[in-house]
């Protein structure tokens, strides 16, 4: 059939050229070096559009990256939409998403950075409406208007360039730490991040986008969209180093992992569970970013993506096999019905939680030992380390509710690991999250550094984990004294488990108020006063004096000894006075 054709193309076309970029990602890294391409596209007297792209050795290996993820998540598409009679749409978007990812990662320029960034908004506003009913377009209008706060933002920034020479930032990135321009435009790109990649207060659109289908919520809560802003400040990070906008950054990227986390804990439905994991580990890169350890925030990137990829992956096959539900209160005892799905899912529960050796802990380890190293005050310290244990709380408290506890189904159920194209393109990345963290490490790190920390620090990270994943099957297994103590304490567990009630802010803040502004500034200006006095002022005033005129030109004997009385007083006048 022709959507396999087009399913299968895509995904050799992706894979091959992840793996060449990730062969010139490593031959860029080994021998440093870095290469700046100029295409001029059109030359009109003096003035030229020309196009630049950067390649170095971090956007080649990011781009192998997403390559490979969205490979990987076409051929997984090919049996998850395989009833979807507009699958070839699906594909061409999944595709000009990838582009859009592309064209941003290469951008060393402003404009052509808005032109991905703006693609990638539009694109996901397509994919989140897919499917068609009242809550997706409600996800997507979220999604967009959120996201247009950094459009524009990201537009004052271009506009704040002119005082430059060109927008190609790169060029000007050293003179930045000391012009007032680029404090300015340094606060413009942080807040086209903060949108980007969901950070307080612009939180609510990353669990709202889930209405989107499952491989684009692989695609994009793993390497594309939400890193997105990750990646930009990672480009941009002088600009955050001793600065009150890191430390601002510092302070909000915190709140956000804590929050996420928390409000996980308090979450039934299994998309918005993992969703609300991607937020968390996007305060991380965030803050580890503030506190300029910029490679570090992008090696965490590389690794989170992996394992991401592969939980969604997992998610949307019981998804599939539980005929459409998405409540963990209904699953349970998956491991017996679906051990390779259930295999894998655990594998990326641990690489998440940090488990030794898996590519989660490489990254997170040594953020969290750096943090612990560096000079920081108490609350962000705790922060850090208590958004950890949550983490290894609500991945423990999932694998309890949907893997190893009581079969919550029906007992006439339709479970079974034999989707096969599914489960090939969640063991591509299966290897990926077990070898990919070492991988990295090695090419980015190859000299080793020693972390010398006192042995409470060292193991502080291991008791963390240990305390959060015991906590996690403690809340789900045990209620305290047969007292349900989330419905006795119901506002706090509505609180929490809302994200600090911060969706219903964000539809007044960013749907209702805007919109209603908007509406009655168009009937007061637009269709008001602009109108009294402008077009509709021009015809009335017209045609009143037409009908003047008109009269004038009838020929009549009166009207013109009446003229002409008229101009003998006027001229009479001005003789005489």
């Amino acid at each position: 059939m022709a959507y396999l054709s087009i399913c299968f193309t895509s995904f050799i076309f992706l894979l091959m050229c992840s793996i060449l970029s990730f062969f010139f990602g490593l031959n860029f890294l080994l021998n440093d070096l870095i290469y700046f391409i100029e295409w001029e596209v059109l030359s009109l007297n003096s003035s030229s559009i020309v196009m630049t792209f950067l390649f170095d050795w971090m956007s080649m290996i990011f781009m192998s990256f997403v390559l490979l993820i969205s490979s990987l998540v076409i051929f997984y598409s090919k049996e998850y939409m395989a009833e979807d009679k507009t699958i070839n749409r699906f594909i061409m978007l999944v595709l000009m998403f990838v582009f859009s990812m592309m064209l941003l990662i290469i951008s060393p320029n402003l404009i052509s950075i808005l032109l991905g960034w703006d693609g990638l908004g539009l694109v996901s506003y397509c994919l989140v409406i897919y499917f068609q009913n009242t809550k997706s377009y409600g996800a997507g209008m979220l999604t967009a208007l959120s996201n247009r706060i950094g459009d524009v933002a990201l537009l004052l920034a271009i506009a704040w360039m002119l005082n430059y020479g060109s927008w190609n930032y790169i060029f000007y990135i050293e003179l930045m730490k000391k012009d007032f321009e680029m404090t300015v435009i340094a606060g413009l790109v942080m807040l086209a991040a903060m949108t980007k990649s969901a950070q307080i207060p612009f939180s609510s659109w990353l669990p709202a986008a889930m209405a989107a289908p499952t491989p684009v919520s692989a695609l994009v809560h793993s390497s594309t969209l939400v890193t997105a802003g990750v990646y930009l400040l990672i480009r941009f990070n002088i600009l955050l180093v001793d600065n009150i906008f890191g430390q601002i950054l510092l302070l909000i990227s915190g709140l956000t992992m804590f929050m996420a986390g928390l409000g996980a804990n308090f979450e039934f439905d299994l998309k918005k569970i993992i969703a609300l994991s991607t937020l968390s580990q996007l305060g991380l890169m965030m803050s580890i970013l503030a506190m300029g350890f910029p490679i570090l925030a992008f090696f965490h990137l590389l690794t989170h993506a992996l394992f991401k990829a592969l939980l969604f992956m997992c998610a949307g096959a019981i998804i599939h096999n539980m005929k459409n539900f998405q409540d963990i209160r209904v699953m349970g005892g998956l491991i017996m019905h679906m051990p390779l799905t259930s295999s894998c899912f655990n594998v990326a529960n641990l690489a998440l939680c940090g488990m030794p050796f898996l590519a989660g802990f490489y990254s997170k380890d040594l953020i969290l030992e750096i943090v612990s190293l560096s000079y920081l005050n108490f609350f962000s310290f705790f922060l850090f380390f208590f958004s950890t244990g949550l983490t290894v709380c609500y991945s423990f408290r999932l694998v309890f509710y949907s893997m190893v506890g009581n079969f919550n189904s029906s007992s006439f159920h339709p479970l079974n690991d034999e989707s096969w194209i599914m489960l090939k393109g969640m063991l591509g990345l299966l290897i990926m999250a077990i070898i990919g963290g070492s991988m990295l490490s090695w090419l980015i790190f190859p000299t080793p550094v020693m972390i010398c920390l006192p042995k409470f620090l060292k193991l502080l990270v291991l008791i963390v984990c240990i305390l959060g994943g015991f906590f996690g099957y403690l809340i789900s297994n045990v209620s305290l004294f047969f007292v349900n103590k989330s419905l006795e304490n119901y506002q706090i567990s509505y609180f929490s488990g809302s994200m600090w009630l911060m969706p219903m802010i964000s539809v007044i803040g960013v749907i209702k108020f805007p919109l209603n502004l908007g509406g009655s500034i168009v009937k007061s200006m637009d269709q008001g006063w602009s109108e009294y006095f402008g077009g509709q002022m021009i015809y009335y005033s017209l045609k009143k004096y037409s009908l003047y005129f008109q009269l004038m030109q009838n020929n009549n004997l009166k009207i013109y000894l009446l003229t002409f009385v008229l101009w003998f007083l006027i001229m009479l006048g001005l003789i005489f006075f």
